[in-house]
């Protein structure tokens, strides 16, 4: 009953099923037992679940008298086994009990290795299985070592690595010390199961905040987004389901107790509460606080938004190092330009000349015509032109005639261009390939010609900050460089390539796996026949 004993107390230490360190010990038995009476035999173990008895049994199987034999050792033709076993049939095995195993020095030293090596591995699938269902939760645990700022943590029954860019700026730890961190990933490796932890991850002060706070618990209050600036200044915006509840007064608590909690779990971290809204415009001002924002102009479609503060509010609105606009950034989603009142004054204007000077010009309007379609909201040609007659007659000062004779002068001059642009194709004999390209406009494609760029391959050996050059940075910012260029390259089938690859390692991987599954399984069967 010793060996049972043995294999129960580590199956409660190691937190593993006490069947895994059995069937450890059993293969340990058999290494040790094929030591002995040679490797060539088909040596196998059983252990009495009941009794603990180790029995050693050594197996043949029965062949067919016309099949090839392929191991003497672990084979044997039917015509020899009658003579022992008269009722043997071909398939079978041919079972012999072994002698008890007088374990020496170096048997027992395999075995253990082997027991040892089962048991880890055992242990460490149950540490993946349980942990990898953990991922987003906040676990305690007790520094074990710290190496280069790098801190190992017990967890109990396993360990998490809390990585020296996952922990607080000015934050030190010893051994003995107790942490709480936020498990983000766990990935399975060579080396086991990998828990790694971080208490710089805005989802580890929303946890703090859904533990200090029985409503966000409790679904009453919900947090809809989080930014953080790990260390120093954080923003977290929350929104409340109930109309009785206010959702900022829940987070900070009776004299800010809850609120107080956080901070200190987070060395200090100044944090900010914002009410959510559906309204962007509205949030964005919030989020700027203690900023206050005089005015702001929204670009739904690029996501884009300028914000203007009065002159004395300005390096409030930004922040030391830009913390405050980078936060309310993240927080909202949106880009976040913040300018004075005089700087907009400015812009304002300068867009206003741009914009009359182009219609001016391409309509051959007047200076007071071309002000009054700019009030109206007019940017472009193309606006004019394919705006309703009735609504250019409702402008004031302008009838039906007026409206037309825009409408047609606002054509004429787009077909021109139209002409003009396809005659400078020809001259600079641009590709058509490059002419439909997404995301350049006419002038774009011409400036691109002009240096060289004449197909869209070209386009697609660019880098991006050489597109930026040749097209102009007040055009073309990084993010629109990429997407032009990877466009272009997905348009060339340049990934398709890769692509292909991918799938044929995929499909070699998934053969290799097969082959080994199927020569487990013939394993398995003959285990199972015996």
């Amino acid at each position: 009953m010793e060996i049972l004993q043995v294999a129960d107390a580590v199956a409660r230490e190691k937190g593993i099923e006490q069947e895994l360190v059995i069937a450890a010990m059993e293969e340990a038995i058999q290494k040790a037992g094929r030591s002995k009476y040679g490797h060539e035999f088909d040596i196998r173990v059983v252990i009495d679940r009941k009794t603990g008895e180790i029995s050693l049994f050594r197996y043949q199987e029965v062949l067919v008298d016309e099949e090839e034999m392929e191991n003497e050792a672990t084979q044997i033709y039917l015509k020899d086994a009658l003579h022992s076993h008269p009722d043997i049939k071909p398939g079978e095995f041919i079972i012999e009990p072994l002698p008890p195993l007088d374990f020496g020095r170096v048997a027992a030293q395999t075995a253990r290795q082997v027991i040892t090596q089962k048991v880890r591995e055992a242990e460490r699938d149950r540490q993946y299985e349980e942990y990898k269902d953990r991922v987003a939760e906040i676990v305690n645990g007790v520094v074990k070592r710290v190496e280069y700022g790098n801190v190992t943590v017990d967890l109990g029954r396993a360990e998490g690595y809390i990585r020296r860019d996952e922990t607080l700026p000015r934050e030190h730890f010893k051994n003995g010390d107790r942490v709480r961190a936020y498990i983000y990933e766990v990935r399975q490796e060579q080396r086991g199961p990998q828990i790694f932890l971080s208490r710089t991850h805005p989802e580890f002060m929303a946890k703090l905040f859904q533990q200090e706070v029985p409503e966000i618990y409790d679904g009453v209050i919900e947090i809809k987004a989080v930014a953080r600036d790990p260390g120093s200044r954080a923003k977290i915006a929350v929104l409340s389901r109930d109309s009785s509840i206010d959702p900022v007064g829940a987070c900070v608590g009776m004299r800010g107790s809850r609120v107080q909690a956080v901070v200190n779990e987070l060395q200090g971290e100044k944090i900010d509460i914002i009410p959510w809204t559906e309204d962007t415009a509205s949030f964005v001002v919030s989020a700027l606080a203690p900023a206050q924002v005089a005015k702001v102009v929204l670009d739904e479609d690029a996501r884009r938004m300028d914000v203007v503060v009065p002159d004395e509010q300005l390096s409030l609105a930004i922040g030391r190092r830009g913390q405050n606009v980078r936060l309310a950034s993240i927080l909202s989603g949106w880009d976040i330009d913040i300018m004075t009142e005089a700087e907009e004054s400015e812009r304002r204007n300068a867009e206003f000349k741009t914009r009359s000077s182009l219609f001016m010009e391409a309509l051959d309007v007047d200076e007071v015509i071309a002000h009054l379609l700019v009030i109206e909201g007019f940017t472009t040609i193309e606006e004019i032109a394919e705006t309703d007659i009735g609504e250019l007659a409702r402008i004031e000062g302008f009838d039906e005639d007026v409206a037309a004779e825009l409408q047609n002068r606002a054509e004429i001059y787009i077909t021109q261009k139209a002409e003009e642009f396809e005659k400078r194709c020809q001259e600079l004999k641009i590709g058509e390939d490059l002419i439909s390209a997404q995301g350049l406009t006419r002038d774009m494609i011409l400036k691109l010609a002009e240096n060289g760029v004449l197909t869209l391959e070209d386009l697609a050996d660019l880098a991006s900050d050489e597109l930026i050059e040749f097209i102009g940075e007040e055009k073309s910012d990084n993010d629109h460089a990429n997407t032009v260029i990877m466009d272009a390259r997905k348009a060339l089938g340049w990934f398709d390539d890769l692509e292909d690859e991918s799938e044929d390692e995929d499909e070699g991987e998934s053969g290799e796996v097969a082959g080994e599954e199927q020569g487990d399984g013939e394993q398995k069967e003959a285990v199972g026949t015996a």
